[in-house]
């Protein structure tokens, strides 16, 4: 929680572009009946990159007091900032904004946590692929390498990865390599059209390569499992859908706004729902 926020009821929404296919309002709504907390409310906020930095400053004087913040606005909400968290701050990207009583913004990064939360395992002397260099990659190469584990990161443009790599002190590689842990932070597999082969085409990875890993984490989430997550099901690999992140990226944003300890199972049955 944010000590300088405050607790009062006020507007909540994500921002993003394209948004609508996010199920942070129906979870979050959840929490609010779950907890019997009224005057809280959560939607979506379509915002095009062109004009997110002035919606973002008139959001506070609307009546909003935070916001979650998706693709591809991560890095923008961490530079329009007031005030940032350590980790927001080292992982250069922020997913959770705070609209201060003095007018000011405070940016947090949820989404690192999060994934070590979803993953609930020990992880300090394991290794890890990350797939992709945007805000995602950046939180999920962070909290892994603070957890211990030996990061490294593929992109399909080697200079993003390698930018990442220099900023967070891991490693970038040409191509995805044997690891424990396969962590796909792209937004490839999004598109509940695309099939599995193609999935695994664009990642840079065949079915030999993706037998080798002992987890497979996918940060995107759908109705269905993701093409990646069914191959590696098949494979009899265990995984960790986006579903789960989301819940748990999502409490630490509704704990740092409300001041309540998020209802887990009740997030997670509306996240699963969809309504």
């Amino acid at each position: 929680m944010n000590e300088r926020q405050a607790l009062v009821p006020g507007r909540l929404g994500v921002l993003g572009w394209p948004v609508f296919h996010s199920r942070s309002p129906v979870m979050q709504r959840a929490a609010f009946e779950a907890l019997g907390l009224r005057g809280w409310s959560y939607q979506h906020l379509p915002v095009p990159p062109e004009l997110f930095v002035e919606t973002v400053r008139a959001l506070g004087a609307a009546g909003f007091v935070g916001a979650n913040v998706t693709v591809p606005h991560k890095h923008v909400a961490l530079a329009l900032a007031d005030s940032a968290t350590a980790a927001a701050r080292e992982i250069g990207a922020a997913n959770t904004l705070s609209f201060l009583p003095d007018g000011t913004i405070d940016a947090e990064n949820t989404d690192g946590p999060g994934l070590i939360a979803a993953l609930g395992t020990e992880l300090a002397g394991r290794s890890a692929v990350v797939l992709g260099a945007g805000g995602t990659a950046r939180a999920a190469a962070w909290a892994l390498r603070a957890a211990g584990v030996s990061v490294a990161v593929w992109n399909r443009s080697p200079e993003r990865a390698q930018a990442l790599a220099r900023d967070l002190g891991v490693a970038a590689v040409a191509r995805p390599q044997v690891a424990d842990l396969l962590v796909n932070t792209t937004t490839v597999g999004m598109d509940e059209g695309m099939s599995q082969e193609d999935t695994l085409t664009t990642l840079a990875l065949d079915s030999d390569l993706l037998s080798t890993y002992a987890q497979v984490v996918d940060f995107v989430y759908s109705t269905t499992a993701t093409p990646l997550l069914t191959a590696a099901g098949q494979l009899g690999i265990p995984t960790v859908d986006g579903l789960s992140i989301l819940v748990a990226q999502g409490a630490l944003s509704f704990e740092r706004w409300t001041g309540h300890l998020a209802p887990l199972g009740a997030m997670r049955r509306a996240a699963e729902a969809g309504r």
